[in-house]
């Protein structure tokens, strides 16, 4: 065999650009209110609830009973990110990786938005006629700590608990965040391998999805604090707001100031508030050694 033969050996390329490991758009988005959002503030208007009137007397006055409003603001911020493929790098390529751009940068304005919503799970609202009003989470009675533990079945039904102990309509879509450690954690609970527990029966399509009337919605974003304990959320649908003044919007074009470079250039401006106290539950879940 020729000693130079190596020189005929063919290398391999290949087309497809991969994508690396990432969370790919938004969780959270399709589990919290959508509103669209004109101008750098959204105002939203609530009601509050009332008393009936017992009468005492016959031809008495009419009652007036005062409906009580209130107002809560959502602040919109602008995202952008943009990268450059020279024109005659791509003629280098065996493929142009243009439209993976788009798709990553795509995948990362979704994490984003996630962390507009999960910082306003348990961040500062803004109420008032005016929006100029701070009103703090609930930590005294929407907060559930971590006791040394992980997620629990009984730290769900805590969570049920305070929702119905408020009154929160059972018929508004319930959900949960938490991270793998957290499912983990759920899994390895007697309660949840139990069919009598789950009714979807989690552990044999390999994933938690229902409980206890809560949706779950694993990600890896949120926060941990630290005290190595994460701070995980249990919601009702309406009791979080997402208001976005542009969704996200994709750009493809040369720039004639970059020698004709293709640019992908994307951009969006959301918002995302906290729209009742009641609505937002807490969870805290030991992570420590």
């Amino acid at each position: 065999m020729s000693l130079e033969i190596t020189t005929a050996m063919v290398k391999q390329y290949h087309e497809n650009v991969q994508l690396l490991s990432q969370q790919k758009g938004s969780r959270l988005r399709n589990a919290v209110r959508f509103e669209t959002v004109r101008g750098q503030y959204g105002f939203f208007d609530q009601i509050g609830a009332t008393s009936a009137r017992k009468r005492t007397a016959r031809h008495a006055d009419t009652p007036l009973v005062s409906t009580p409003h209130s107002r809560r603001r959502v602040n919109t911020v602008d995202f952008d990110w943009a990268d450059l493929l020279d024109s005659l790098d791509e003629v280098k390529l065996l493929g142009s990786p243009v439209s993976k751009y788009a798709i990553n940068a795509s995948a990362a304005f979704g994490r984003a938005m996630d962390d507009e919503i999960i910082a306003a799970f348990d961040g500062t609202a803004y109420t008032g006629v005016d929006g100029g009003t701070e009103t703090s989470f609930d930590s005294t009675n929407n907060s559930i700590a971590h006791g040394s533990t992980s997620m629990t079945v009984a730290k769900i039904l805590s969570c049920k608990e305070i929702l119905d102990g408020w009154d929160v309509d059972p018929d508004i879509a319930r959900f949960i965040a938490l991270t793998s450690t957290q499912v983990t954690a759920l899994l390895n609970a007697t309660e949840v391998k139990s069919a009598d527990y789950n009714t979807v029966k989690a552990l044999a399509a390999g994933q938690i999805d229902t409980f206890c009337g809560f949706k779950f919605i694993q990600t890896e974003r949120l926060l941990v604090p630290a005290t190595t304990s994460r701070a995980c959320f249990a919601w009702a649908e309406d009791g979080m707001l997402l208001g976005v003044g542009q969704d996200i919007k994709t750009d493809i074009g040369p720039r004639r100031d970059k020698n004709m470079a293709v640019q992908v250039y994307v951009n969006m401006s959301i918002g995302a508030t906290r729209m009742e106290e009641k609505k937002v539950v807490r969870v805290y879940c030991w992570e420590g050694a």
